[in-house]
């Protein structure tokens, strides 16, 4: 049987110095010096006891900005086309996204986060804490990733996160 509607409703926003897919890093990994931070809706506060016990955290968010879908794509590491869900790419039947982040401190209902690739404004759908015991699984297949080198996959990551950096400080960090 299928579902004929599904709701969701926001618990927060994604606040983040991002304001264009086009130069926001692809991947928490190739932004780990973009901080931000998480403003739970009050309503949704008492939910955040107890996170702070951890170092990471998992924000499920509806990508707002994301392109119509599309079921062939190319990836951000290749220029080789896909099929959509063998990648991470925006343009989804249901743009739903995804980021481990790690958090670094908690404030009533604003979560301090890093390794921000979330455009500001983004509406929070869920937050669930990243257990090692859980999540980490050792051995693994990565697909068509495998055949990028790391070298490449960081630089095609940060796409020209670095650039607008240097342009908003006036100096290289």
């Amino acid at each position: 049987m299928r579902a004929s509607e599904v709701v969701f409703r926001p618990i927060g926003i994604v606040h983040s110095r991002h304001r264009e897919a086009a130069k926001t890093p692809i991947q928490p990994c190739y932004a780990a010096d973009c901080e931000g931070t998480v403003e739970v809706f009050p309503e949704y506060a008492a939910g955040l006891q107890d996170i702070e016990g951890y170092s990471h955290i998992y924000l499920l968010y509806y990508l707002h900005q994301a392109p119509a879908a599309s079921l062939l794509v190319k990836p951000f590491l290749q220029d080789v086309e896909r099929g959509l869900f063998a990648t991470r790419a925006s343009c989804r039947p249901n743009p739903l996204g995804m980021s481990i982040v790690r958090l670094l401190g908690r404030e009533g209902n604003i979560l301090r986060i890093s390794g921000v690739d979330i455009l500001d404004g983004t509406p929070l759908l869920d937050i669930k804490p990243y257990a090692a015991r859980f999540d980490c699984i050792p051995d693994t297949r990565n697909g068509w990733q495998d055949e990028v080198s790391e070298e490449d996959a960081r630089k095609r990551g940060r796409r020209d996160f670095d650039k607008e950096r240097i342009k908003d400080d006036g100096e290289t960090s």
